[in-house]
């Protein structure tokens, strides 16, 4: 059992991450991490307010077989296919830990104490089949808490407008380039205005962007670093922050303009910025850096369990670390782009690989559990 002095100063940076209008969000989820009692002692020790999943989180998960072999041996009982499987046990997961973080979305009127849960990333491409996904996944889960996550693809867009005018709350993942949070933005507008039309109170409605950071330093130093020169050298580390601050910017202004104005005198939520992929990738930089150098009001951080310990022992939280940076992140973007590093192309090759990488995983999860399936002597179809 930790003590009260022991969990302040573990957390006294997260504390001050918390204050500073930031909120923490777990990037994982595991049956063994919520039995254990884990995910409750974080939401009391080190200011989780949040959970995120994705399909490489419950590959991982429900790939190893801890905690899943009850169920996977009644749902081999049932017969079942290997999709409503895993769609049994992601479920399952899913409510548990809304369940468990409940109480932090009383308390915050619905804002946080979120459970996010994604759409099978092979229809990503798709928009009907997304929206219909969408909606099934809230019926499944079934508790006010839950977020539906869907990828800002080209096609996810229109699905984002159609889940948020149903009621539904989204997370909007894999956005990489300014141009399409802006798109996500006036997704998630417009589907306000149309669940407005058809009578849906508005506060209870909530969305976040899910803005991709360390992928896109990690794209970009690489290319940096096959340039080789002094000028290309001195802007790594520098790409992600920059993009993520503009970010930032954009959201600024859309959420202070005539069409924000309107829907939040009818109660609505801002649509939060939430900075993903913020476990550091290169060991040369700062375990903490898109931690530290990305605080702003009204924002989440969602972090894998090393980051959120590396913020606990050694994080530097000093305040806002986005708003006064603006001038300095397009010069930033500015300069990789003369060095011929275009901005578009890396974007979209992020996008492209973000769901593939996704795609590739959630197989990967079918494959494990058709195995587990059929090692309990069922064909799993």
């Amino acid at each position: 059992m930790i003590t009260v002095t022991e969990a302040t100063a573990t957390a006294g940076a997260l504390k001050r991450l918390s204050d500073e209008g930031v909120s923490i969000w777990l990037d994982d989820l595991s049956r063994g991490r919520i039995e254990s009692g884990n995910l409750a002692e974080l939401v009391g020790t080190k200011h989780v307010v949040g959970v995120t999943t994705n399909p490489s989180i419950f590959q991982a998960a429900i790939g190893s077989g801890a905690g899943y072999e009850e169920q996977l041996t009644d749902l081999a009982t049932r017969g079942v296919t290997v999709d409503e499987a895993v769609r049994m046990m992601t479920t399952a997961d899913v409510r548990a830990a809304a369940d468990v973080l409940r109480p932090v979305y009383d308390a915050t009127g619905g804002r946080d104490g979120r459970v996010s849960i994604e759409v099978d990333p092979r229809l990503a491409h798709d928009t009907r089949a997304t929206i219909a996904e969408a909606k099934q996944l809230a019926w499944l889960v079934d508790r006010p808490n839950v977020m539906i996550k869907i990828p800002a693809t080209t096609a996810g867009l229109p699905a984002i407008t159609e889940v948020i005018g149903l009621g539904i709350s989204v997370n909007v993942t894999l956005i990489f380039s300014l141009e399409r949070y802006r798109e996500v933005m006036d997704a998630y507008l417009a589907g306000l205005e149309k669940a407005a039309k058809k009578g849906h109170d508005l506060s209870t409605i909530h969305s976040v962007a899910s803005f991709f950071v360390s992928r896109v330093d990690s794209e970009i130093d690489k290319r940096l670093t096959v340039l080789g020169t002094d000028a290309a050298l001195v802007l790594k580390g520098r790409a992600a922050l920059a993009n993520a601050r503009l970010a930032y910017e954009a959201y600024e202004e859309v959420f202070s303009g005539e069409r924000w104005t309107a829907l939040g005198g009818a109660r609505a939520n801002k649509q939060r910025p939430l900075w993903a992929s913020t476990g550091v990738k290169d060991p040369a930089y700062k375990d903490t850096l898109y931690v530290d150098d990305l605080v702003a009001p009204g924002t989440v951080n969602t972090m894998p369990e090393a980051t959120l310990n590396a913020t606990a022992d050694h994080g530097e939280i000093t305040g806002d670390t986005v708003t006064g940076g603006y001038a300095q992140a397009r010069a930033d973007l500015a300069a990789v782009e003369a060095l011929g590093i275009s901005y578009d192309e890396v974007v979209q090759q992020l996008e492209d690989e973000g769901v593939a990488k996704f795609a590739v995983a959630w197989q990967d999860l079918l494959d494990a559990v058709t195995k587990s399936l059929n090692s309990k002597g069922v064909d799993a179809e």
